[in-house]
């Protein structure tokens, strides 16, 4: 069953704090490769899943030798839990005790919790025991579980929504470049499996399980990320008539970030993908310019001769403080814009 509406039935979800979708093993294998050396002699704790059903869980405890690791940690969390109605539980494994090199039932221990929530008094023991934190928390909390991350100063390699890069904390942790995307394209998304009663899905595995695609869904991190260490390749010049300027704030519109100029010296404003390729050593981070996580870099309104074409724009969802253009006698908003200056500008 083709679903087209994934995106829509997550806001759904959300609003129902019904968001504990289960990542599928192969795209946390295909993000966790690149990041092995920083696991070692580590803690990991994954908090917001259902150890027995979490391919987190299964990851690390495979890996478990490989990676170097020292111990990891999971919960159940009661009422988030919608596969099982098991009471909620900690589990941790320290690795192979028998010699065969496998996770067996036998190694791993739990113990009963009062709820699993990460906000509990108990995770949050098991938090300040952890190292790296890893896990896709409920995307409709997701401000507050990072928040929570950043408070007591935790490494982690999470799942969110792509637009939470425009939540007005979470980007200012981004330009600060103290999060960054991971591996992962943004623009791909990924699948999760999700609950029986999901009315909309895209297959079904071969476990039986319905797989939903979420295409606007990617990994944050605090980790080292190298492609983030790695610049864009510029080839463009600056002209007038190919990058024009935003008629209230001082900066060229460029629409591809491969096209960014490589002789501007000036204020740039590119697509939000940009920061999926944002190395702190080429660019620096000026501001944000998008509606509804309101306006940082100080955008004038609209100019009182273009009130009139107003109406047209607002059905758009624009306002007071968008980025716009004049084309044609017509105000054209972007999409959101982030505002950037090239440190290696080059002549």
């Amino acid at each position: 069953m083709e679903n087209k509406s994934s995106n829509k039935n997550l806001h759904k979800a959300s609003a129902a704090k019904k968001d504990e979708f289960y990542t599928q093993l192969a795209d946390i294998e295909n993000e966790l490769k690149h990041y092995k050396d920083q696991f070692r002699g580590k803690v990991v704790f994954c908090n917001c899943d259902d150890p027995k059903e979490s391919n987190f869980v299964k990851y690390f405890s495979m890996k478990f030798e490989e990676l170097g690791m020292k111990k990891l940690i999971a919960t159940h969390y009661k009422e988030a839990n919608l596969f099982t109605h098991e009471p909620p539980y900690k589990l941790e494994y320290a690795g192979d005790k028998n010699g065969n090199r496998m996770p067996d039932p036998e190694e791993f221990i739990t113990e009963m919790i009062s709820d699993g929530d990460f906000r509990s008094e108990e995770c949050i023991k098991l938090l300040k025991e952890a190292d790296i934190v890893v896990t896709n928390p409920p995307f409709s909390l997701f401000r507050e579980y990072l928040s929570q991350l950043i408070e007591y100063d935790k490494k982690f390699l999470i799942i969110g929504n792509t637009n939470a890069m425009t939540y007005k904390e979470v980007f200012k942790l981004i330009k600060d470049n103290k999060l960054r995307t991971g591996y992962t394209n943004f623009n791909v998304g990924m699948f999760f499996i999700v609950p029986d009663d999901w009315e909309l899905f895209h297959h079904i595995d071969n476990n039986g399980k319905k797989i939903a695609r979420v295409s606007t869904s990617c990994w944050f991190t605090n980790l080292e990320v190298e492609k983030h260490k790695q610049e864009i390749t510029l080839y463009k010049k600056y002209t007038p008539e190919e990058y024009p300027k935003y008629e209230n704030y001082d900066a060229i519109n460029v629409d591809k970030n491969s096209e960014i100029p490589m002789d501007y010296n000036g204020a740039i404003g590119v697509p939000i993908t940009f920061l999926d390729k944002y190395n702190p050593e080429q660019f620096e981070i000026i501001g944000l310019g998008i509606s509804n996580s309101g306006i940082e870099i100080g955008v004038k309104p609209y100019k009182e001769e273009h009130k009139k074409y107003r109406k047209e724009i607002q059905k758009r969802g624009a306002v007071d403080g968008d980025l716009y253009m004049m084309t044609d006698g017509i105000v054209d908003v972007p999409y959101a814009r982030v505002i950037i200056k090239n440190k290696k500008v080059k002549k």
